[in-house]
């Protein structure tokens, strides 16, 4: 385990963790608005990245983090979903190619800069929009040398266009925004049901460790966790709806 040094007063440094043999999870804790968890894969050959990061200089600090453990080639870079926070740094692995669900390459394109209006204040410097450009719709296997990684679509969910990276040899999960550790999960441009079919999806995978998209690294109870505070939230928007109660009062 490593840390590796930023700026920012309001949160730790971010800190790598080797998740599984050659395998590394990029957390930035406390997982709140912008502090997202990126990851990558050490193969012979080159190195597959799982996201990137909100502003230049997080996905800037994130690749230096990669360079301090190796200097092969950025060779295939994955974007769990659209959101800024994951997004933001793609133009930086310019040699790369970027993989997505294609309603993600869609949102990235027809969103820009859409976080820029809702955080004003964030030093965002150079984020072209890039979206992925090798796109699929259901299943997608890459391979690290011989370690299979499996590309499954699971939106409508945290977004329409959330993709899971699972590698069944580890039982390793990269979920994505599906699952939040610590922290609030975050569906208002998705579904809570369709969030809810998706972590109980996830469960059925039997993941032994979970790299959330938000959050330290977990194991598979935080599933639940998660799935009984969504179920609580459609218990409650049932209610709002059977007995006529504001939804500020149910709140």
């Amino acid at each position: 385990m490593t840390h590796a040094h930023h700026e920012d007063e309001h949160a730790p440094d971010p800190i790598l963790r080797e998740v599984s043999d050659g395998v590394f999870a990029y957390v930035q804790l406390d997982g709140s608005w912008g502090l997202n968890n990126t990851g990558f894969f050490v193969g012979g050959d080159g190195v597959l990245v799982i996201d990137t990061c909100f502003t230049e200089r997080r996905s800037r600090a994130f690749l230096d983090a990669v360079r301090g453990v190796t200097d092969r080639p950025l060779r295939t870079l994955v974007n769990t979903h659209h959101h800024g926070d994951h997004t933001h740094g793609n133009w930086l692995l310019p040699d790369a190619t970027i993989v997505g669900h294609q309603l993600c390459r869609e949102a990235v394109i027809s969103s820009g800069h859409a976080a820029f209006g809702l955080f004003p204040s964030v030093e965002w410097g150079e984020v072209p929009v890039t979206p992925p450009f090798l796109t699929f719709d259901e299943h997608l296997h890459l391979y690290v040398d011989d370690l299979a990684v499996e590309l499954t679509f699971m939106g409508p969910a945290h977004t329409t266009n959330d993709v899971i990276a699972w590698v069944p040899q580890r039982k390793l999960l990269f979920a994505g925004d599906l699952v939040f550790n610590g922290g609030t999960p975050f569906v208002v441009m998705g579904s809570v049901s369709g969030s809810i079919a998706a972590v109980e999806r996830l469960q059925e995978l039997g993941a032994q460790t979970i790299v959330p998209g938000h959050g330290d690294v977990c194991g598979p109870e935080r599933l639940q966790d998660q799935l009984d505070y969504l179920r609580f939230v459609q218990d409650l928007a049932d209610e709002v709806v059977s007995t006529g109660s504001s939804v500020l009062e149910v709140a």
